[in-house]
């Protein structure tokens, strides 16, 4: 995946009620792309989550574009529907459920290696800190 500085996308959902009660819930911009609440927080939540999932996996990691947002006004609704946007955040994702470790070589200079290895440093976990620094990621 080539990593972008954007992270953060809004797109509008479709709340649609059940007759059972809870909402059934999907974004007419990104193909399947669906869920379904028990109630409207839950659904606002459940929609964040699937929002996020689609774009990483769908578009993010495939290196895709994705769809311009249709504004909410342009889109036809039933009675028993109502549109909101919905903004997710998939750097949060990612760092919640992306897991998967790349190897890097790195050179310092050998004074700060012989310091650092006295010290019993965790180089990976020094570098991994600095970066969620230097980048403003929270994990």
């Amino acid at each position: 995946m080539k990593y972008t500085t954007k992270s953060t996308y809004t797109y509008p959902a479709i709340f649609k009620e059940q007759s059972e009660g809870g909402y059934h819930i999907y974004f007419p911009d990104i193909e399947g792309c669906f869920t379904c609440g028990d109630d409207i927080e839950d659904g606002i939540l459940m929609a964040k989550d699937v929002l996020a999932f689609s774009i990483f996996e769908n578009y993010e990691e495939l290196n895709k574009e994705l769809p311009i947002p249709t504004s909410i006004h342009q889109l036809n609704i039933n009675k028993d529907e109502f549109v909101t946007y919905i903004v997710c955040d998939t750097m949060e994702y990612r760092c919640k459920f992306s897991k998967k470790a790349v190897k890097k070589t790195l050179t310092i200079p050998e004074w700060l290696n012989e310091a650092a290895m006295e010290q019993k440093i965790n180089f990976s976990q020094v570098l991994q800190e600095a970066l969620k620094a230097r980048l403003k990621v929270n994990s």
